[in-house]
């Protein structure tokens, strides 16, 4: 993933500009920052969901809003993907399952299907846990489960520290880092980058 002199506008002003990004596929960054920093308008910016102001972005040598939606994927991002606090884990996994594949691909090997997409983040829970039941890091692994359903060369996820004491927040990186290791570029933001440190491949202050 490529930006070069990347900025977004917002009503008065930039919400972040100038930003220049290398990050190769297995790596993952920590793009930290208190609120207002724009953080999360750099995500969307990064996965083809907002038009920058200035610059320019490339995933996997992919250009333009379209085509980049294409390849990069959103986990958890408040406001804009969050999960369903009614529904399973289950129902979650089966929803981006067929997604992916139609309606008659859920019930090919789905129990098979279905415990892959949760093995492969690490996320050991019961398929009949409520969304609402998931503790924060829980609720961001299968945020990031449903994203890699479709198999995107970028994930972005947003406030992964949120609610997380420090040793949880350092245990979540390593989830994430271990997802990169698949070859995934994973871009997470959190307010503090110090629980990263040593596991993060990059990181970006704001």
């Amino acid at each position: 993933m490529r930006a070069r002199g990347l900025g977004a506008k917002g009503a008065r002003d930039w919400v972040f500009r100038d930003v220049e990004l290398d990050v190769p596929a297995g790596a993952l960054m920590a793009v930290s920052g208190i609120a207002g920093t724009g953080r999360t308008a750099l995500l969307l910016t990064l996965a083809g969901r907002m038009r920058p102001a200035a610059g320019t972005v490339a995933v996997g040598g992919v250009t333009g809003l379209r085509r980049i939606q294409r390849v990069a994927a959103l986990g958890i991002v408040p406001g804009v993907t969050e999960l369903d606090p009614a529904l399973t884990v289950r129902e979650h996994v089966d929803e981006a399952l067929a997604l992916r594949e139609g309606v008659l691909g859920r019930f090919r090997g789905r129990e098979a299907r279905r415990r892959r997409t949760l093995e492969r983040v690490g996320l050991d829970i019961a398929p009949g846990t409520l969304a609402e039941e998931l503790a924060p890091d829980e609720a961001q692994l299968l945020g990031a489960a449903l994203a890699l359903a479709g198999d995107p060369g970028l994930l972005l996820l947003d406030d992964v520290d949120e609610g997380l004491p420090a040793d949880r927040q350092r245990d979540l990186w390593r989830r994430l880092a271990a997802i990169a290791a698949d070859g995934v570029t994973v871009i997470a933001s959190c307010h503090d980058a110090a629980p990263a440190e040593g596991v993060a491949t990059h990181t970006l202050p704001l």
